[in-house]
């Protein structure tokens, strides 16, 4: 059931207002605001900003979402493809404008190569695990141009554990959530954030070189991976 797509359709279309909820695995549920995808320019944060600045060529945008960064980026002239498993979500960047909509699984898309592959708002999470990270980077050398980038935000969450034990037989950063929205809940799925440190060692070891070109106060930082 594809909750977070209906979510974003239902605000889209401006039906009565309910809350999407994140239920988690470290704590209680955290209400999930649904315009915060519909941003525009003036209100993203500066490592987004910067994100979209460094694009170069043609771009794809993986998971997409309503479509807010490819539509600045299509504004500004750049040739972008906005890829999303959503149905829902998929169906609002249509509505939206977005001129280059694919609906299709990441790991089922060869279709086509690129010089910038962009994941915003921890879109790296994804990739589900560390392992799963790893997958990741391996298929995505098949989707890249001579030259070509990989730009993602990730944060490192160890402060969610500051009261209580790491686990012991898991990274930190692999979390588990479930949407509830309409009093329906999604299957539990897997995310994940990582830590710099961690990064630089998984990129590497897969025959990635990576850079931090920005972090906050807030241990979220933005990466360039480019191929060794």
């Amino acid at each position: 059931m594809d909750i977070y797509g209906q979510a974003l359709l239902d605000f889209y279309n401006r039906q009565p207002e309910e809350k999407l909820w994140l239920h988690n695995t470290y704590g209680g549920p955290e209400e999930m605001p649904i315009e915060v995808f519909f941003r525009g320019e003036e209100e993203m944060p500066e490592a987004e900003l910067l994100a979209l600045q460094l694009c170069r060529g043609k771009v794809l945008d993986i998971g997409a979402g309503a479509g807010s960064h490819a539509l600045i980026l299509q504004q500004q002239g750049f040739d972008v493809a906005a890829l999303e498993i959503s149905a829902g979500a998929t169906a609002v960047m249509q509505k939206r404008g977005v001129k280059r909509v694919v609906q299709q699984d990441i790991y089922q898309y060869k279709t086509e190569k690129f010089d910038t592959l962009l994941l915003l708002m921890n879109g790296i999470g994804l990739t589900q695990t560390l392992a799963g990270l790893g997958r990741f980077l391996h298929h995505t050398k098949q989707l890249l141009l001579p030259g070509g980038q990989l730009i993602f935000d990730s944060s490192d969450i160890a402060y969610l554990y500051e009261d209580v034990p790491l686990p012991k037989n898991s990274y930190y950063g692999e979390i588990s959530y479930q949407y509830q929205y309409k009093n329906q809940k999604s299957d539990w799925f897997n995310w994940l954030y990582i830590d710099q440190k961690t990064l630089l060692k998984t990129a590497l070891k897969n025959g990635w070189n990576c850079e931090v070109l920005y972090e906050d106060e807030m241990d979220l930082y933005l990466a360039r991976l480019t191929l060794a």
